[in-house]
């Protein structure tokens, strides 16, 4: 049993099966080994999709979850998840996520957690990102990513098509092909640091090699121009 189980009664899930596969190993390693940490806590997630991080922030004991997502289209299909409980305590806010946080922190907000869940490698200003995160208070962020296998501390740069859901949003109106930046390890470390961050990698071989079938980009060989990882941050 996973938590994400119920995703193929969800519309665009239902004849996914590796996605749900996919999505409830990575809760696995994600989010139920941080159940103390989110429990009765205030949650930012960043580019929400249609909420599934969010659903899950709030089943693991979050007191609120505030989602940004830039596709409306996603937003609604949030109201198909099933705990009408758990919707309740997730607010999902349809903006670019650099404007919708600079609108939080302009309001006073603040947040214990800020999960930045498969978006890092979607976006050029990583350091601004984090640079916003930083101000909003979080005693703990999350960060689960594409990271390029490059030596030293350097962004790989890479075009991608706007018009897939799963991809950057347009960076102007119109725009077709958007221009991504997946930040190489070190440069994840280096980001932390100077923002006054402890960096700790989550261990994915907790995961057996048999498996692994649905996450196998976590598990890239050293040869490959990147591999998917997963860090806490944590103020030093």
């Amino acid at each position: 049993m996973g938590f994400y189980d119920f995703l193929p009664e969800i519309g665009r899930y239902a004849d996914d099966p590796g996605t749900v596969d996919r999505m409830n190993l990575r809760h696995k390693m994600i989010i139920k080994p941080l159940e103390d940490q989110i429990s009765g806590k205030r949650v930012l997630d960043l580019a929400a999709h249609d909420g599934r991080w969010a659903y899950a922030f709030a089943a693991a004991g979050a007191r609120e979850v505030v989602g940004i997502e830039g596709r409306q289209e996603l937003i609604d299909r949030f109201e198909e998840f099933p705990r009408a409980h758990l919707r309740e305590k997730v607010r999902l806010i349809c903006d670019d996520i650099y404007d919708g946080m600079q609108k939080l922190i302009d309001a006073g907000e603040r947040f214990d957690v800020v999960g930045v869940l498969g978006i890092l490698y979607h976006v050029m200003d990583h350091f601004r990102l984090f640079q916003l995160v930083r101000k909003l208070g979080p005693e703990l962020v999350i960060v689960d990513s594409e990271f390029a296998q490059r030596p030293g501390q350097v962004i790989m740069l890479v075009r991608e098509r706007t018009d897939n859901e799963l991809n950057s949003i347009p960076q102007i109106e119109g725009q077709e092909k958007a221009l991504i930046g997946i930040p190489s390890f070190p440069a994840m470390e280096a980001m932390a640091d100077v923002l006054d961050y402890d960096c700790h990698w989550i261990d994915w071989n907790e995961i057996g090699p048999g498996k692994r079938k649905f996450i196998g980009d976590y598990y890239r060989a050293a040869d490959q121009a990147k591999r998917r990882g997963t860090c806490l941050l944590i103020p030093k």
